[in-house]
């Protein structure tokens, strides 16, 4: 429930942009609410068939949860991803998978 709350929260701010290039990006921003302020950011970028994507949400407790996640290109029309969830007690969760796209002709 906690988490819910605090991704609601945090799609409705504005974030600012700062890109050094254009396969890179990074956003922060906080929210006040009632139990204390959330700060977030969030990077990301693209090279060379590899995304990658890296979040850390702190709360008013000062607890923070971290999540990095990537994709890369395996082959023709297969696509690997992966995602790592790291808890405020240094506890993390790692899952992989992929994914086959065919082209629609």
């Amino acid at each position: 429930m906690k988490l819910a709350f605090i991704s609601l929260t945090f799609a409705g701010l504005l974030f600012t942009t700062h890109s050094a290039a254009a396969a890179a990006w990074s956003r922060s921003g906080s929210v006040s609410t009632p139990r204390g302020v959330y700060s977030r950011s969030v990077s990301g970028s693209c090279s060379a068939g590899h995304c990658a994507r890296s979040a850390s949400t702190t709360g008013p407790n000062g607890r923070t949860v971290t999540r990095a996640s990537g994709t890369n290109r395996r082959g023709p029309h297969i696509y690997g991803h992966w995602r790592t969830v790291t808890g405020p007690s240094g506890g993390s969760v790692t899952r992989r998978g992929f994914v086959r796209a065919y082209p629609y002709y």
